[in-house]
């Protein structure tokens, strides 16, 4: 396939948007040059490639240019494509690391805040493998180096029928550069205005082209530092008596206990205190800061190489190949393991380290003396394609190809405590009787544990896994025949796919021994064929208010090994009403297909921040719902919440089925002038048979606040309580064929070139307005309003976003300023009177100049957050007291580039 750039925003369809401005490229709102040849291209979103007047109207296409990559001084290209205004809820990036499923460390997007395997990542119009340590959903974005990229398209539109299954929101495709002459070199610093979060890169890349065909390589580096929490977030922040004051967590150095008599108490936690103190457990005294042991910011280095090859066999023939391997080593830093979460710790009166007299239960006591943990993945990702294409009498294109990606990594966790051991340390009958046996331990008090009993307990996890993926390609698009309102473009194909993912925990992991999330191994694989057909027929042409008319249709045949047959529809009318107004409309049907974890992953527990609705209970208006379920399920008066975390348990579902979406957008261009390119876009998806996994503080909460705790998600199968203490004792969050989810809004978009002063410049904004994001959990079930809402965990689906950008031009200067706007949105899970309950609307204001000190030589400098805008505090933060899937938590930072090419 042949990809070639259309720097229109009237004939792509498209507008340059959120970033989107381009200082190199001819005027943004003009027309071709009338003496151009007239060339085949390809855009994302069709199969057809047509001459570039007659591919108008795909659909509500965004694109971000190698310009614009490089003056952002991103070493990631997700830092752009999540400031999207199109992106809502949650993906992985470095300030949410500790979100994302199997993955630590990966980089995604998520398209309409649908999740981020529900966005279809392509590389040059192809599938990439899944990356991260084993059995995941989605493309590790980490694994394509920003200097390599040409631009990248983002089709905000459902096309499954397009390219199969998992384009439900859209469509991300990344297209490379594919011919140099030349070296061009260039080295990236940068750092935030406190010092840290150092971040630096360097790339490399050399190619030569004659009339036999192209070669290109590189080599790219980058590395980022690490931030500490602390640093932003001093404390974990809480509400009380209508103040915020620290909270620590539940999980003491000292240890915190519950007596026969129903006491609770918490054991010395003074470095050289008496070893055999106890008191009255305070949550205000007792209380562990964990922010100091978390990061903001983890760290992260990247190695790449890669080459892409293309010799002319014939005069119609190309012989082409794509080479590229990624390093990624990557860090989360967390706090020191605590006991008493996973396996109860039931110490006896008469044990010789129990000071109190009476049987004991050891709630929870954190194992400071060790330090941190620290979670660790190195990944390695490769990726090859090759194959033929070619042209028939200049009127049809043809290629075949064969994609093989693969991806292999290896994980594992510090200062993990291995319960049996701890266990056998408690053991007085049989520890320290020998040299062999286990040491004796003694766990009430902070300092009473020795460096034997430390050395004894702690382990260090190994996991390994992997994601593969095999794919052949064959089609053929042209022009069938000439109509009188123009030629007929059709496109069809054949695609065989093949994924596997595994994934092998720890043995000890996998026994329940490890004190952490209990994981079974993951090992799956399911294959798809599909056949495909598209047609563009052009209706009318040259009418009064008929420029053209054109109708736009594809069809996708899917078998699949695991689910059988599916077959996925698009029609479209594009219509050009005059010269400069254009209408367009798309109706189709998408699927996507449950990911091998969501199928195959085991049984598996975690401390997942939650919220529980009675918390303080009493305290709340008599009359609420969540006044009377709580007293009505017998949970003690003055009830407080241990903790921010609640115990979950997750994992894979062999019986998922696929989803279905319907998806409708209807839209107009507007172009006054040529200076001027206006759109207005409508979308509607609606997704049937939703695989849906609710946040356990989502489910708790819509429990509490149905009357008379009627909500299914009251029932025991969702979450049960310690008759004695009222805490949540099981969590479940499995996911499950039953959700519906509708969502609905309108993108606007605005581009306006013109001269300021002798200085060429263009403004560009993007504008998304979130109407309804409603999820249905069941069928018959109450919907749950995500639109507005900031919903712990999820991510914030804030119903206004926007970017706009202004771009300056003029000889060797050059400069951009972008301001990324987050509407206010409300915390789904707070009351409406508590602090953080409302977040305020944030802008990020981003600015960065470059200059060209020779033909060869640029030198670029940036500010980032300029205003050092400061993050809203959340009631259900994630971490930092704030959402941080949503805000900046790093403040002001700077960047600098310095490029030669020779």
């Amino acid at each position: 396939m042949s990809y070639k750039y259309v720097p229109t925003a009237t004939a792509l369809g498209l507008i340059l948007l959120s970033q989107g401005a381009y200082a190199q490229q001819p005027a943004i709102g003009g027309t071709p040059d009338k003496a151009s040849p007239i060339e085949r291209v390809q855009i994302t979103g069709s199969r057809i490639n047509l001459k570039q007047e007659q591919i108008s109207g795909v659909g509500p296409v965004t694109v971000i240019d190698a310009e614009t990559i490089q003056r952002s001084g991103a070493i990631s290209i997700e830092t752009l494509l999540q400031r999207l205004p199109a992106s809502a809820g949650t993906a992985g990036n470095q300030s949410s690391a500790y979100w994302t499923s199997n993955g630590y460390g990966t980089t995604q997007v998520n398209l309409r805040g649908l999740g981020i395997d529900r966005t279809l990542v392509l590389l040059n119009g192809r599938r990439v493998v899944a990356g991260g340590t084993g059995a995941n959903s989605s493309v590790d974005l980490n694994m394509i180096p920003v200097a390599m990229i040409e631009r990248v398209e983002v089709l905000k539109d459902g096309a499954s029928a397009i390219y199969g299954a998992d384009a439900v929101a859209g469509v991300v495709n990344i297209i490379t550069k594919k011919a140099i002459n030349g070296v061009e070199m260039s080295a990236r610093y940068g750092k935030t205005e406190r010092g840290d979060g150092e971040e630096k890169a360097a790339d490399m890349v050399w190619g030569t082209r004659s009339d036999r065909g192209s070669l290109m390589a590189s080599l790219n580096y980058s590395e980022s530092g690490e931030v500490n929490l602390a640093s932003r977030a001093p404390c974990a922040l809480t509400e009380d008596s209508g103040k915020l004051i620290c909270s620590g967590s539940s999980s003491t150095i000292g240890g915190r206990a519950r007596l026969a008599d129903g006491r609770r108490v918490n054991f010395n936690q003074v470095p050289g205190g008496n070893p055999r103190s106890f008191e009255t457990y305070s949550a205000a005294k007792h209380g562990y800061n964990s922010n100091p042991f978390l990061n903001a910011v983890n760290p992260i280095k990247r190695v790449g190489m890669s080459a892409f090859g293309n010799i002319h066999l014939t005069e119609n023939v190309d012989l082409f190949t794509e080479l590229m391997y990624t390093n990624r080593q990557s860090e989360q830093l967390a706090t020191p393991g605590a006991i008493g979460a996973v396996r109860p710790i039931r110490i006896a009166a008469s044990h010789p380290t129990n000071p109190t007299g009476q049987d004991l239960t050891l709630e929870r006591r954190r194992v400071a003396e060790v330090g941190p943990r620290t979670f660790f993945q190195e990944t390695n990702t490769f990726r090859i394609a090759t194959g033929l294409k070619g042209v028939l009498n200049d009127k049809w294109d043809w290629s075949a190809s064969v994609n093989w990606g693969r991806n292999t990594g290896v994980d594992g966790m510090t200062n993990i405590i291995n319960l049996d051991r701890v266990d056998a340390t408690l053991n007085a009958a049989t520890c320290g009787t020998s040299p062999t046996a286990a040491p004796c331990g003694n766990y009430l008090g902070y300092g009473n544990l020795s460096p034997a009993v430390l050395d004894y307990i702690h382990f260090t996890t190994h996991d390994n896994g992997g994601n593969d993926q095999k794919s052949f390609n064959a089609s053929i698009s042209g022009e069938v025949f000439t109509l009188p309102a123009g030629a007929v473009g059709f496109a069809t194909g054949f695609e065989y796919r093949r994924e596997q993912g595994w994934r092998d925990p720890d043995s000890l992991i996998v026994s329940g021994a490890a004190n952490t999330n209990a994981q079974d191994p993951i090992d799956g694989e399911y294959s798809a064929r599909e056949v495909f057909a598209e047609l563009a027929v052009p209706l009318l042409a040259k009418l009064p208010m008929v420029e053209s008319l054109n109708l736009n249709g594809a069809a996708r045949y899917s078998d699949y090994s695991l689910f059988g047959a599916k077959t996925t529809y698009k029609v479209g009318l594009d219509w050009q009403i005059i010269p400069s107004l254009k209408m367009r409309a798309n109706k189709s049907t998408a699927f996507r297909v449950p990911t091998v974890p969501e199928l195959f992953g085991g049984v598996s527990e975690g401390n997942l921040t939650t919220t529980d609705p009675c918390n303080n209970w009493n305290t709340k208006d008599p009359n609420s719902n969540v006044y009377k379920n709580c007293q009505a399920s017998r949970v003690p008066v003055g009830f407080k919440q241990f903790g921010p975390s609640i115990l979950t348990t997750g994992g894979g579902n062999i019986n998922l089925e696929p989803e279905d979406a319907d998806t409708f957008t209807v839209g107009t261009v507007w172009t006054p002038s040529k200076s001027v390119t206006l759109t207005l876009d409508y979308f509607n998806i609606e997704i049937n048979n939703a695989i849906q996994t609710v946040p356990g503080s989502t489910k708790l909460s819509v429990c509490y606040n149905s009357p008379g705790l009627s909500h299914i998600f009251c029932r025991p199968s969702s979450f049960t309580r310690e008759p004695a203490t009222g805490e949540i004792n099981f969590l479940s969050s499995q996911p499950e064929n039953a959700a519906q989810q509708r969502v609905s809004g309108i993108d606007l978009g605005a581009l306006y070139d013109f001269s300021l002063a002798g200085w060429h410049a263009s403004l560009t904004a993007d504008v998304s307005r979130l109407n309804r994001f409603d999820v249905t959990p069941f069928p018959g079930g109450a919907t749950i309003e995500y639109a507005g809402k900031i919903t712990g965990g999820r991510g914030s689906y804030a119903k206004w976003r926007s970017a706009t950008s202004l771009t300056l031009a003029n000889g060797p200067w050059s400069g951009s300023y972008n301001i990324q706007y987050i509407g206010s949105a409300n915390d789904i899970n707070a009351a409406p009177t508590a602090i953080g309950a409302r977040a305020p609307s944030v802008a990020y204001h981003n600015a960065s100049v470059k200059y060209a000190v020779t033909k060869a030589m640029t030198v670029a400098f940036g500010v980032d957050n300029l205003l050092d805008k400061e993050p809203p505090f959340i009631q259900s933060w994630t971490d930092g007291n704030t959402d941080t899937m949503t805000y900046d938590l790093l403040g002001r930072r700077w960047h600098a580039r310095v490029g030669y090419r020779f």
